[in-house]
């Protein structure tokens, strides 16, 4: 019996196209780093790199480890006091990138309900971020981690999506079998067939969907966000 909902954050959650954000988050986080005389193309080269690094992350490392160790290999005038600055960005200044993304009235009631349903909840968002970034984030749709039993960020994950040992990872930690979790989320492989590949049911929202394999959308229960709470109680019922 599903006792237990993995959300996804961004395009789930949180509404955005991921290319239009990514591009907002990357200049705001390169303002402010330009004074420590970084320039912003091989900083966003190197963060880039770090991010694969942190993708291909084999499990042996945490995903922190596998990022800073690549980016500061590769980042030319990186100075190891500069991680205070990062540290400072996410959370603040990360707060404008947030025009980058849409509303979601809609969360805190869904996240309300669920709880108040009994139901367990995991914020499966892809653990690429700073625990910091992930909560900022929360806090643009009026959630916080602590609406959540975990939240996935890079300091407690040794895998990413669409690596199905990312899911299997969280049922290590949370003691929950694959039949009793259900994945919600809006990318058709890092969330459908991830989450699948690892025993997890998968229910698609399809209000900010990203499926680059072109996977037929009938492959996964799939529904809007407005519908999310009904979908939701069908899948467990």
């Amino acid at each position: 019996m599903i006792d237990t909902v993995l959300f996804d954050l961004d395009g789930t959650l949180l509404p955005m196209d991921n290319d239009v954000f990514t591009k907002g988050y990357f200049q705001a986080l390169a303002a402010a780093l330009a004074p420590c005389g970084l320039e912003a193309k091989p900083l966003i080269d190197a963060v880039w790199r770090g991010t694969a690094a942190m993708v291909k992350n084999d499990g042996t490392r945490l995903n922190r480890e596998a990022f800073w160790q690549t980016f500061e290999s590769v980042m030319p005038g990186w100075k190891p006091e500069y991680r205070a600055r990062t540290d400072a960005f996410y959370r603040v200044d990360f707060n404008a990138a947030k025009r980058f993304t849409g509303e979601n009235p809609l969360a805190r009631p869904l996240i309300d309900a669920l709880k108040q349903d009994g139901l367990h909840l995991i914020l499966a968002t892809n653990p690429l971020f700073p625990k910091d970034g992930v909560e900022t984030r929360l806090r643009w749709i009026g959630l916080s981690a602590a609406d959540f039993e975990l939240v996935t960020t890079y300091e407690n994950m040794h895998y990413c999506k669409p690596n199905p040992r990312y899911f299997t990872e969280i049922l290590a930690m949370t003691g929950k079998d694959a039949a009793q979790c259900l994945m919600v989320g809006n990318n058709m492989d890092e969330d459908g067939a991830a989450a699948t590949a690892a025993g997890i049911r998968t229910l698609i929202v399809t209000d900010c969907l990203i499926n680059e394999t072109c996977t037929p959308l009938s492959t996964y229960p799939n529904t809007t966000f407005a519908d999310l709470y009904r979908a939701i109680r069908a899948q467990i019922s």
